[in-house]
């Protein structure tokens, strides 16, 4: 395989990173010493505020309607569910005290603490998780993670609007039941061994009726009307900007939050918001430019956390790809056409020369780190780390298009972005020069671009997945036809019903084969092509402490200070 073109690349990469400032984080007067030895030092109060940058503006921070990681990180710090992940990964509770599991695992009893209250001062009532739960679960509303609660009993029937008891589902039909304000009692469909888990995750989270309905559209962008019963509350939001949140102090747990403010900066070019860090105007930031991370990686300024997630290609699959270009959703339609893309791909290279951030290439798409029903390594191999040329080429001829011959041009849509930019230009070369495939890069801002992938408006796009939680099925289930979080419109019968079979086997081992059958159907028709497995790099300033970025992806500041 040629790499000429894919090292020139790389190499303008690393020259735009001589661009940037040096590699160290300074501040003004860095170094000063107070007092001579003769005048008594007085200790100054440090400023408890953070900066933290969060990317281009969220598409919307409303705990039932997002869907992205950047949503998630406001929304994680601004609420909190009945249950929270703590810095340990650990599934402790958070506005509920405590809870009682029935003995054949389907009924969970939530007791709400008597001191949580929302931003506003009221208290946070059962009623609160009720409707929240139910709003996600409305099909007029058309929440993408509805999908979550369906694991509560009749929960897909009245999101889907089927019959139970000889009519159509209602909102009263739900397994959510209010025993009194402080007490919430859900009903499963079958034993979830993850949904403690799942009560720790945004779309669970609680809601106020009376500041939503009404308000549907707007109640999130304004201080007076995102109330929330996190550890921040909302106090301005400036588009594109920034978005501060102050300590809020009727949180139940405000004696322990020492961090009196955390403003979130809305900046998207990475040159610009590592210059940023670097001159100490914000303390953390996520993400650098791919060609300075292993600069910053070695003189100690970046560092990589682990991340539960792979980054791969999503392709429209969908009845809708041939209104978008007809002769590429004619070749896209074709299995073995899909997988020789995914062989065609050096992910060992991409990995190593351009993504450059400790990660690993994705041989299969669930990650590694995802643990089955007994607590051992799910993830397996269906592909090597290098590229397959030779049994790309021979499933390209299958498919009707010989070294390429007769192949239309593709276009492959990606929000703006230098490093995804970056790995696509690679990608975009090898498959020309290993399969004589032409594509063509589109990128578009990152609101936009959720919104093309989400109504099926492009051919190939970029994607990637963080697990809302640690089993297969976060991974899995997503691919399911109909799902929310399907921008393939992939739809395959089979693939359905092992899914559906494995969301109520009881027996580990079943279960876990059921999931390895689903992926193996996944991997073999390549609606997707996993690229690599995600890490986290970032950089914090060395005054930071107790802030963390959890492995399911969102960054929390509960536990915060400057020191």
């Amino acid at each position: 395989m040629k790499k000429t073109r894919i090292m020139a690349l790389i190499m303008t990469a690393i020259m735009t990173g001589t661009l940037l400032l040096g590699c160290t984080k300074t501040k003004e007067n860095e170094g000063e010493k107070p007092g001579d030895g003769n005048t008594p030092v007085v200790e100054e109060t440090v400023e408890q505020k953070i900066v933290y940058n969060l990317g281009a503006d969220p598409k919307t921070i409303d705990p039932q309607l997002n869907s992205a990681v950047d949503g998630s990180t406001i929304i994680h710090n601004a609420f909190e569910g009945l249950m929270r992940e703590d810095e340990n990964s650990k599934i402790v509770p958070g506005t509920a005290e405590k809870y009682e599991v029935s003995d054949d695992g389907t009924v969970y009893t939530f007791h709400i603490r008597k001191d949580a209250k929302w931003s506003d001062g009221k208290p946070v009532v059962a009623g609160d998780f009720e409707y929240a739960w139910k709003r996600a679960l409305n099909p007029k509303v058309a929440a993408e993670y509805a999908y979550q609660l369906f694991y509560i009993k009749n929960g897909a029937a009245y999101y889907n609007q089927e019959k139970v008891g000889g009519k159509v589902a209602t909102a009263e039909d739900v397994g959510v039941k209010v025993i009194d304000d402080n007490t919430l009692e859900v009903t499963l469909e079958a034993p979830v061994p993850y949904f403690l888990s799942l009560a720790a995750f945004p779309t669970y989270f609680p809601v106020r009726k009376d500041i939503i309905e009404g308000n549907e559209e707007k109640w999130t962008l304004k201080p007076d009307t995102y109330i929330s019963n996190g550890p921040f509350k909302m106090s301005e939001w400036k588009e594109k900007e920034s978005i501060t949140f102050v300590k809020n102090e009727n949180y139940w747990d405000a004696k322990n939050v020492k961090l009196e403010t955390l403003e979130v900066k809305l900046i998207d070019d990475q040159i610009t918001y590592l210059n940023a860090f670097k001159s100490g105007e914000i303390d953390v930031i996520e993400s650098p430019p791919q060609a300075e991370i292993p600069t910053l990686l070695d003189e100690g300024t970046a560092k990589i956390y682990p991340y539960l997630g792979t980054y791969f290609y999503v392709i429209n699959v969908s009845d809708k790809a041939k209104d978008v270009d007809p002769k590429a959703a004619e070749a896209l339609s074709n299995p073995k056409f899909r997988k020789a893309l995914s062989l065609a791909i050096d992910k060992q290279l991409i990995v190593d020369k351009v993504a450059q951030g400790g990660q690993a290439p994705a041989t299969s798409y669930v990650p590694a780190g995802i643990l089955d029903s007994i607590g051992e390594e799910f993830q397996k191999d269906y592909s090597s780390k290098g590229a397959n040329i030779e049994e790309a080429k021979k499933l390209l001829e299958e498919a009707g298009y010989p070294n390429g011959e007769g192949a239309p041009t593709i276009t492959f849509t990606f929000n703006t972005d230098q490093g995804h930019q970056n790995i696509a230009q690679a990608v975009q070369d090898m498959w020309k020069t290993n399969l004589g495939i032409n594509v063509e890069l589109k990128n578009e801002e990152w609101a936009v671009f959720q919104d093309t992938r989400n109504n099926f408006q492009y051919s190939m796009a970029r994607h990637g997945w963080i697990a809302d939680y640690n089993d297969p099925m976060t991974f899995l289930d997503m691919w399911t036809t109909g799902n929310g979080q399907n921008n393939a419109g992939y739809s395959n019968k089979e693939y359905d019903k092992l899914i559906a079979q494995a969301k109520v086997e009881l027996d580990d081992a079943k279960r876990t084969e059921l999931l390895h059958k689903a992926e193996d159907i996944l991997m073999d028709e390549s609606p997707i092509i996993p690229l690599y497995y995600y890490t986290n790099v970032l950089c914090i300033d060395k005054n930071v402490k107790g802030t963390y970025k959890s492995p399911l992806g969102q960054m929390e500041f509960r536990d915060a200070y400057v020191e």
